[in-house]
């Protein structure tokens, strides 16, 4: 597998495994879960296409940071707490495509910024996921290649909406940013279409 911040996944879900069983106790689904952090991004995202002010874009990091908890929660509660189910595999690959559409394409109202790039990363975000959805359906696992995977797109546009909301960064640099993402997507479209295709192979 390509390195990619979702390597740190195991790290994280062991800091979060106290909050998962307190959430399990007091009757908390993993569905729940995840229709609760794709609420919390259409908010966030609506604020911001409607108000594209630069300093809500501080409010991106924050909002990144908490989405990955709840994404890796929601995991940890289908899992360990046998809440597993077809509806909750739905909601959760159908969820983390609108979330990160929507809190993709604010950055497209920047100033300077050219809306075809953001454009672009959203476009190529959903056909990574489904290609890692797709290694389901030719007999291999869902695959998580990097080396643009979601937690990679979240620390990147978590740290862009830092430095929008600083005025760290002027719109130059955030373009070739996301021209760079574009170009690791690509790549990870091709390593989940190519892991996924091999791991068949060696499963017939």
């Amino acid at each position: 597998m390509s390195l990619s911040v979702y390597q740190l996944k195991s790290r994280f879900q062991d800091i979060l495994r106290p909050l998962v069983i307190l959430l399990y106790k007091n009757g908390v689904t993993a569905n729940q879960v995840t229709v609760m952090a794709a609420v919390g991004s259409l908010l966030l995202g609506a604020l911001l296409l409607l108000l594209p002010h630069t300093w809500l874009f501080a409010l991106v990091p924050l909002w990144m940071f908490i989405r990955m908890a709840l994404n890796a929660i929601d995991g940890m509660l289908a899992r360990e707490f046998s809440q597993q189910s077809r509806l909750g595999a739905y909601l959760n690959e159908l969820a983390d495509i609108v979330s990160d559409a929507v809190l993709y394409l604010p950055f497209a109202l920047l100033a300077g910024v050219e809306p075809a790039l953001i454009i672009a990363v959203t476009l190529l975000a959903i056909v990574s996921e489904y290609a890692g959805v797709l290694g389901v359906m030719v007999g291999a696992e869902r695959r998580y290649d990097g080396p643009m995977g979601k937690s990679d797109r979240a620390l990147i546009f978590g740290t862009l909406g830092l430095a929008v909301a600083l005025g760290w960064l002027p719109a130059l640099w955030m373009n070739l940013i996301f021209s760079a993402v574009t170009l690791l997507l690509c790549l990870t479209i091709f390593n989940r279409v190519k892991s996924g295709l091999k791991q068949s192979e060696r499963a017939d």
